[in-house]
């Protein structure tokens, strides 16, 4: 007989104190703050000799320290992100293997953290960019100035400050969610600002689709999660993967290994999906204060450059021939910006288009690689691209525009030409955030892990359970990565042991269950205000 008293007679807000509750409390030994220290510091220096290095590339003369003062503030800021993202989400992918004594505490959180940096580093940047698309264009033409500084501080630090506050309380909320809710806050406010209806600050299609990810992965986690269970023990009969641990006692071989692989999939998939998240944005600071050195893709080869010519003529004959019988006079860009932030199309938007894709491949011709684009040049030509290959997006999206499969092919091979030169990550940057992310996740790991082990169920989790939930979770995660969709390793995981729960009829914590909820449903307005707010007061400061 075991020594775990299983009471499936608690009630709402009572926790469980089973026998077996893992050592939660044993420190990390002071050789191992040492290397956190170390690591920390080696990251530091090799990130500003990695600027340093990239900079003195450009042979670019350094006149003045307040742009890269600034620079070092707003990268403190975007990795204290992705270090708070770590403690705050990657509780959920150790809290298994915890509670079911696959891991001792210690070692299963430095295990999680190196998975977490591999993620990064192996991750494609499709996410990264898939979420700096929901900021408002002019401000991502214009990052360098104050309203772009006023931007990204304002959206960083409200999500910073809301997962410190939902941690604090040990609830299970979404970084993901919070994010995207700090950047819709930005671009209502920035609108409202400019004069215009808050709804046309944010590219609501773009939203509603990463919203729709964020919507139906904790479901998708709860359904899938419970019918594994069930299939499980429809085909695996045997009986010790269905029970509770016994003391402190490790489970059977077999089983450990099968947790052990699902906390490190989990941990690989999050570190894959949420680091990106701050990459993004630490692209836009990069770009902002040093466009010098990072506006274009200066290691792009002379193949592709090439390559880029072609699809840019003939992305031109579509554009011109959907144009023909209208023509301009002056500069093209704001007509350009115009639909891009409108998503409204005019008797302009076809020549005006049609135009600055000859003037960016004219530039392009005229240097012959991007790496000897001249400094003063490289701010004008990045951003035309950027403002090409979001226009060209958008008329692919629009019904109206008739456009054929040929010529849909045509544009999405130009546009992967532009992102190719624009849209980079050098290395340095995924190393940096790897490190923020791994580092994060052996700290504060605590609060969160006990809300999932122990709060969520009326009985101690399973081996099954913790199976069940962390398999449907990393591949859930895994699938929106490739998809370059951002979801909450929170929701999906903790939705997963809720589901397991409810389908093992071992009950649930109503109370926490309602928590749970109710940060779900209040991260979004929350974060749309706290950084709405801060994005009035730094463009004051600022």
């Amino acid at each position: 007989m075991s020594d775990i008293t299983l009471n499936s007679g608690l009630t709402d807000g009572q926790t469980i104190e089973p026998a077996s509750r893992p050592n939660l409390d044993k420190g990390f030994n002071p050789l191992t703050m040492i290397l956190f220290f170390g690591i920390l510091a080696a990251g530091a220096i090799f990130v500003a000799y990695s600027i340093y290095v990239d900079i003195d590339a450009t042979g670019t003369k350094v006149t003045t320290y307040l742009p890269y003062i600034l620079l070092f503030i707003a990268l403190l800021i975007a990795l204290g992100f992705e270090f708070v993202n770590g403690f705050h989400d990657t509780a959920n992918a150790v809290a298994t293997v915890i509670y079911t004594h696959s891991l001792p505490a210690e070692f299963a959180v430095m295990w999680s953290g190196f998975f977490n940096f591999l993620g990064v580093l192996l991750s494609s940047g499709a996410v990264a960019f898939g979420i700096v698309s929901l900021l408002p264009v002019e401000l991502i033409l214009q990052v360098g100035s104050s309203a772009g500084f006023a931007m990204v501080f304002a959206l960083l630090i409200a999500a910073i400050v809301w997962n410190l506050g939902t941690w604090y309380f040990g609830l299970p909320a979404s970084s993901s969610h919070t994010l995207i809710g700090s950047i819709i806050g930005v671009g209502v406010a920035n609108a409202v600002m400019r004069g215009r209806d808050g709804t046309s600050g944010v590219d609501w299609t773009k939203a509603t689709e990463i919203g729709y990810a964020l919507l139906l992965s904790p479901l998708f986690g709860f359904c899938m999660a419970a019918l594994l269970l069930l299939a499980l023990k429809l085909v695996v009969r045997n009986r010790a993967l269905y029970e509770a641990p016994e003391g402190n006692k490790p489970p059977p071989l077999w089983i450990r290994g099968l947790l052990i692989a699902t906390c490190t999939g989990v941990s690989f998939a999050h570190g894959s999906n949420d680091g990106q998240k701050g990459m993004g944005l630490i692209m836009l600071i990069l770009i902002g204060t040093v466009p010098t050195a990072y506006a274009l893709n200066r290691a792009l080869p002379e193949s592709q450059v090439v390559k880029f010519q072609q699809t840019s003529e003939a992305a031109a004959k579509v554009i011109a021939a959907k144009g023909a019988g209208h023509s301009i006079i002056g500069d093209p860009r704001p007509a350009v910006t115009q639909y891009v932030s409108l998503h409204k199309i005019n008797e302009g938007t076809y020549p005006s288009l049609a135009v600055l894709v000859k003037d960016v491949g004219d530039q392009v011709q005229k240097y012959g690689t991007l790496s000897k684009v001249p400094a003063e040049a490289v701010g004008n030509t990045r951003n035309d691209m950027y403002l090409t290959s979001e226009a060209i997006r958008f008329l692919m999206k629009d019904k109206e525009n008739d456009l054929n499969k040929e010529e849909i092919a045509t544009l999405n091979a130009y546009k992967g030409s532009l992102d190719s030169a624009t849209k980079f990550i050098p290395t340095w940057v995924k190393i940096a955030v790897a490190i923020a992310l791994g580092l994060g996740t052996m700290i504060g790991w605590k609060r969160i892990v006990i809300t999932v082990g122990e709060k969520i169920g009326k009985t101690h989790l399973t081996y099954a359970q913790g199976a069940s939930a962390e398999l449907v979770a990393a591949g859930t995660i895994g699938a929106a990565d490739i998809f370059g969709l951002p979801v909450s390793t929170t929701h999906v995981l903790s939705s997963g042991v809720a589901g397991t729960m409810a389908a093992n009829g071992s009950g649930l914590q109503m109370a926490t269950i309602r928590n749970l909820l109710m940060a779900w449903v209040l991260t979004l307005p929350a974060a749309i205000c706290l950084s709405a707010g801060l994005y009035v007061l730094f463009s004051h400061l600022f």
